[in-house]
């Protein structure tokens, strides 16, 4: 679908179509789309930011609490299984499991939320690493962290969903 597609959906279609690129939270696309047109996929992925910013604390912890613990082998979406797949995370040893499950335990039992990280372009061994320097970081630190995490896997969904149009501007 391409950004002038999007720009003429209606608002159930435009959800439909986008309301999954921000984890189980479809208010995100539903709110952007009152800012329509959008000239280019930088303006649609800023507008989508915008309504996250925007958002009182507890839409955003209920953003960043819909995302999946990483490597979990409970049901998460198609998106997020895929992304995982991409880093190996459907491939992770006995102890490497076991390790993850441990890191991810502790992650959310400290800040209340799971450990968010845009795993496009990383190994498991990337994750495991990120996952035990970013305990040491304080709720706060890792709060504000996981909103720029999830605006990185929101990117990289956009990417992969959007159809980019050959302008002068260039691209996303």
């Amino acid at each position: 679908m391409t950004i002038a597609e999007l720009n003429a959906l209606d608002k159930a279609g435009f959800v439909a179509a986008l309301g999954w690129v921000f984890e189980d939270s479809p208010w995100v696309a539903e709110r952007a789309w009152s800012v329509r047109p959008f000239e280019n996929m930088e303006e649609l992925h800023a507008a989508m930011i915008d309504q996250v910013a925007r958002a009182n604390s507890e839409e955003q912890l209920a953003l960043l609490r819909a995302h999946p613990d990483l490597g979990t082998r409970a049901r998460i979406s198609r998106a997020s299984t895929g992304e995982q797949a991409g880093a190996g995370l459907d491939q992770l040893t006995p102890h490497e499991f076991e390790r993850l499950h441990e890191l991810n335990s502790a992650y959310r039992n400290k800040v209340g939320f799971p450990f968010l990280f845009a795993v496009k372009g990383s190994t498991k061994i990337d994750i495991l690493r990120a996952l035990e320097e970013r305990l040491e970081a304080s709720p706060e630190q890792e709060y504000e962290e996981a909103l720029r995490q999830v605006q990185r896997i929101a990117r990289f969904r956009l990417l992969e969903t959007v159809q980019l149009e050959t302008t002068r501007e260039g691209s996303f």
